[in-house]
């Protein structure tokens, strides 16, 4: 599926409140940080998977319910979306400036503290939150499902955090009650800084060459691998063949850059075979992040998803356990050269947003701003963004019929699926 890349580095942090032991026996309103509720040892949440990116639902104060990103990261709790609480506003305190990743300026945000927050048992009290002045991101309209906001760190700084992508669950549970046992995979370490999680456990190779890489373990971005040129891996040419791509966004707007694959990446004992790398443009990633800890990329959930993955911040190490029917799956690409935009109150209407000249798309005559009604006779209202792009990336010279309507005209064309890299 179309893969999406949330890169955000926040200039304002806030401490990490550890639901510590004293607490318990303490009714849930009047405890800090985040904790499970009763006293439990661990809880099972359901998520879902869109774009590879993996959407909780959560509730803040007496809200309806969100759908937030689950983060590894990303130090705050987002709001991306302020009219999420158009209805019961929050108090809203000081003024921030933030900024990560993307072409643009910095952005403004609003801090409003002492909030509640529940994903299933888990439960948060007195919690901040860094609400966006305007939803610049549109992560829905990308996602193609409601997005509501982004949060991670606090869940993964006080649980370990087991995530079965077979399952769509998540489990988490109290440190000290973790025990590792071979049966659950690989162990590899870990170093948290800044809030992120980094591993060296990851080499890329190009023909007889070894490149051994520090990377950051980015359950927000959608790709499977970023690769970060202005660092060390520059040392590593280019893939042979490669395309110009929207990569995806950061808070800062768009990331640019250029996608080719990798002949194999070893993660750990794993390997991978002709993967799919993002090479971001400077000005969207590595001048962006240059205060940041040394690393040259980061793994996202295109990758981690062929996995099982335990994540132990506390004891600082990861558990990877593959999943062998996804471990010989391709890494594919979209093979038509057009990218959607969701739109609407249900977000089922779907606007072309931008076509690769030369691609099977634009050789087929569509143009930015087409409204796709039918996709090989299904109707687009019917269709997920996610159903779409699995049409659009699996089956090269599939032939795919698409209805459209521009300027109040039905136009109906078709073009053969063909691997752009």
């Amino acid at each position: 599926m179309k893969t999406l890349v949330l890169i955000i580095g926040l200039l304002c942090t806030c401490a990490v409140t550890r639901g510590d032991d004293h607490q318990q026996g303490t009714p849930d309103k009047e405890r800090y940080g985040f904790f499970i509720a009763g006293n439990r040892t661990w809880t099972r949440i359901p998520f879902q998977l869109h774009s590879n990116l993996i959407i909780v639902p959560v509730r803040i104060n007496e809200s309806d319910t969100l759908r937030f990103i689950l983060d590894t990261g990303v130090s705050n709790t987002i709001i991306t979306d302020p009219n999420a609480f158009a209805k019961k506003p929050l108090t809203l305190t000081r003024k921030v400036k933030i900024s990560g990743a993307g072409e643009g300026g910095s952005l403004t945000a609003s801090i409003a503290i002492d909030n509640t927050l529940s994903m299933g048992e888990l439960r948060a009290a007195h919690h901040n939150l860094v609400i966006l002045d305007e939803d610049v991101l549109k992560l829905s309209e990308y996602v193609g499902t409601p997005v509501h906001g982004i949060f991670g760190y606090d869940i993964f700084a006080n649980f370990v955090v087991n995530v079965d992508f077979q399952r769509r669950e998540i489990t988490l549970m109290k440190p000290e009650k973790y025990t590792y046992r071979k049966r659950k995979g690989d162990r590899y370490p870990i170093t948290i800084q800044d809030t992120k999680a980094y591993t060296d456990a990851l080499s890329v190779f190009d023909g007889e060459k070894s490149l051994p890489l520090r990377v950051v373990l980015d359950t927000g971005a959608g790709h499977a691998l970023l690769l970060d040129r202005s660092r060390s891996t520059a040392a590593m040419p280019m893939p042979a063949k490669s395309i110009r791509a929207q990569l995806g966004r950061g808070l800062n707007g768009v990331i640019n850059g250029v996608m080719g694959r990798i002949q194999k990446v070893r993660f750990g004992k794993y390997e991978l075979d002709n993967i799919l790398a993002s090479f971001p443009d400077s000005m969207a990633f590595g001048m962006k992040l240059v205060d940041m800890p040394e690393r040259q990329g980061n793994v996202g959930c295109e990758l981690l998803r062929r996995f099982n993955v335990t994540f132990n911040y506390t004891d600082r190490y990861i558990v990877m356990k593959p999943i062998k029917r996804l471990m010989r799956e391709s890494f594919e690409h979209d093979m038509s050269g057009m990218e959607l935009r969701a739109k609407g109150e249900r977000l089922r209407n779907y606007y072309v947003d931008k076509v690769i000249d030369g691609s099977p798309a634009d050789m087929a005559g569509l143009k930015e701003g087409d409204e796709v009604l039918f996709v090989n006779n299904n109707s687009a209202n019917d269709l997920t963004v996610s159903d779409i792009y699995k049409i659009l990336q699996k089956g090269e010279g599939k032939e795919v019929s698409i209805l459209v309507r521009r300027n109040g005209q039905i136009i109906v064309t078709s073009f053969v699926l063909k691997r752009l890299i």
